[in-house]
């Protein structure tokens, strides 16, 4: 048990009505970005258009009934923690290559999801049943596998925001001209800034005021097209299957790695925020609250395929605002859960996202995209490097930037075959597992 000297409220208390909503509108801050700019992310480079405020409304709706899920809990699902849930940046990859595929088949917006969304109901299941032999996983999905795969999300992601930095996949000519790489550079640049240098609140909102920043002096720039801004419908009614469901095993693959990766990263952020709100870290309650959690977070991806939004996982820089403001009633992350429902009925916020040029996004992402990867190196980091060590993270990393970087090289394998090694997660994840495995400890 942590100490909770510093803590204001601690899990169980209930904050009066204004600190409760002062404190969720801060944890909602923190994490906003990170919960609509997957959809961003998918629907821009996929091409999917006029879905994408609809499926920025519905990532907003399925976060707000995932973190309510997560925090009050309902028989063995849920942590019992102040916990946001949100869309997970680790599929971003999987994802997109599943969404070429289809595009790459002739499939419109509307195939693209029913495919996306397909793959992740199914997914969900892997995390739901790996949920109940977490305490077994450790064996199998060691720290040096899963800073691998991490690292690799991160590296693999880069060239789709380094795309948009430099003015967007449809840019064509204008791809990299001077004003693009200037309205990126501010939005790192502020970043950066304000990271460093800004107060507690304003390090948490780097990201949002950075792109705000951004935002301002591409409209002074002309460069912000407002035609586009209302399109969208008033409101966002929640449809189960909207688009349908499709399925593709070897496409699940990938997908269903990256939920077994993302069960051990939940495991460790709800961890972290155990420690930070003073609940044990170990003993039958500390295993009850992980089991629940990782159980919620695949109960959570399945809610979040129904309602037409990508996988959602437990945000790990909301134990950051816990540990800042001094609050750890999951009481908070009801009314956390309230706002973020409310704001999922109206498309307009995804249209207010459409209107952020592509390298103001691109200089955010980059940022981001690079975290994944830095966050993947720090748990390589922890590990002491020994020769077996370095021979699994060359290999792995070898293969899976390689077929990055020369897709063509498995061209000529059979297509079963070929849909398991083009991808560079899946690729990075079996290899790693595989020699984990197979190569002699010292």
């Amino acid at each position: 048990m942590s100490d909770t000297s510093t803590l204001i409220y601690g899990l169980e208390d209930k904050p009066a009505p204004g600190p409760s909503a002062l404190a969720a509108f801060q944890h909602i801050l923190a994490s906003i970005v990170g919960i609509v700019t997957p959809s961003l992310i998918i629907g821009g480079v996929l091409g999917l258009g006029a879905e994408i405020p609809y499926l920025v409304a519905m990532s907003l709706f399925v976060s707000g009934v995932s973190t309510f899920i997560q925090c009050k809990t309902f028989g063995p699902v849920g942590s019992g923690l102040l916990s946001l849930q949100g869309t997970s940046f680790a599929f971003l990859g999987a994802m997109l290559a599943a969404g070429f595929a289809v595009k790459g088949a002739g499939g419109g917006p509307k195939e693209i999801l029913a495919m996306l969304f397909g793959l992740s109901l199914a997914g969900c299941f892997v995390e739901i049943i790996l949920s109940q032999f977490v305490d077994k996983l450790g064996k199998i999905i060691t720290p040096t596998v899963t800073g691998i795969v991490i690292t690799v999300i991160g590296l693999s992601l880069v060239k789709v925001g380094f795309t948009d930095f430099a003015g967007g996949a449809r840019a064509g000519e204008n791809l990299g001209l001077p004003i693009n790489l200037m309205m990126g550079s501010i939005v790192v640049v502020c970043i950066l800034a304000l990271t460093f240098y800004g107060g507690p609140m304003v390090r948490i909102s780097a990201i949002m005021i950075g792109l705000v920043i951004g935002f301002i002096v591409a409209a002074a720039l002309g460069q912000v097209n407002f035609a586009s801004f209302g399109s969208a419908p008033a409101v966002a009614v929640p449809v189960p299957f909207k688009y349908g469901l499709d399925f593709d095993f070897w496409l699940f693959l990938p997908i269903a790695f990256i939920f077994v990766v993302t069960a051990i990263e939940t495991s460790g952020d709800l961890t972290a925020n155990s420690v930070i709100s003073g609940q044990p870290v170990e003993g039958p309650t500390y295993l009850k609250r992980i089991k629940g959690g990782i159980l919620a977070d695949g109960v959570n991806s399945g809610i979040a395929a129904i309602f037409n939004t990508f996988p959602n996982t437990t945000f790990s820089q909301n134990n950051g605002v816990i540990q800042m403001t001094g609050v750890a009633s999951r009481h908070v992350g009801l009314y956390a859960a309230g706002i973020l429902v409310l704001l999922g009925f109206f498309p307009i916020i995804g249209s207010a996202f459409l209107l952020v040029p592509k390298p103001v996004l691109g200089g955010a992402t980059l940022v981001l995209f690079g975290t994944i990867a830095v966050a993947g190196i720090r748990i390589l980091a922890t590990q002491e490097i020994d020769k077996r060590k370095v021979y699994i993270m060359a290999v792995s990393f070898g293969l899976s930037l390689g077929v990055t970087l020369v897709p063509d090289a498995t061209q000529h394998l059979p297509n079963f075959l070929k849909q398991v090694v083009a991808t560079p997660i899946t690729l990075a994840g079996l290899s790693a597992i595989i020699l984990s495995l197979v190569l002699p400890e010292e």
